[in-house]
């Protein structure tokens, strides 16, 4: 059980659409520094770099609700995927519309839920974990 947790999420496809890959960083922040206690990585053989990056909010806000987190913080190098998230921005694509559905009933199970962009040199972790499972299964 982690009460606050952050979690850096990433998701790319090689061709845009074609193989893709999703992964999610969970670092507790209980102790006052980061501390990563989980990861989850996921394949899909077909996807868009957009599809990929909304299924590594999943993957990592699913790994965050299984690990009894009540906070959440999702920080990812996709300013789209955040604006969309914060409302911001609307979703107009229809694929992406059911998987922002998802990460909104996700985030409803926690009691703080907020998103931030960060630069790309910053979400390392998260960007290997998606190389990593598409080399994996390409």
């Amino acid at each position: 059980m982690f009460k606050s947790v952050r979690i850096y999420t990433d998701g790319g496809a090689r061709g845009n659409p074609g193989p893709a890959g999703s992964g999610a960083v969970i670092k507790s922040l209980d102790k006052g520094v980061e501390e990563t206690v989980s990861t989850v990585k996921k394949f899909f053989p077909h996807a868009t770099n957009n599809q990929a990056e909304y299924d590594a909010i999943i993957i990592g806000l699913e790994e965050a609700k299984r690990l009894g987190a009540e906070e959440v913080e999702l920080v990812m190098d996709s300013e789209l995927a955040v604006k969309q998230i914060r409302g911001e921005y609307r979703v107009k694509n229809p694929e992406l519309a059911k998987k922002f559905l998802e990460v909104y009933n996700l985030s409803q199970a926690f009691k703080k839920f907020n998103a931030r962009h960060i630069f790309r040199e910053k979400n390392k972790e998260a960007d290997a974990l998606v190389n990593e499972v598409i080399d994996e299964n390409i």
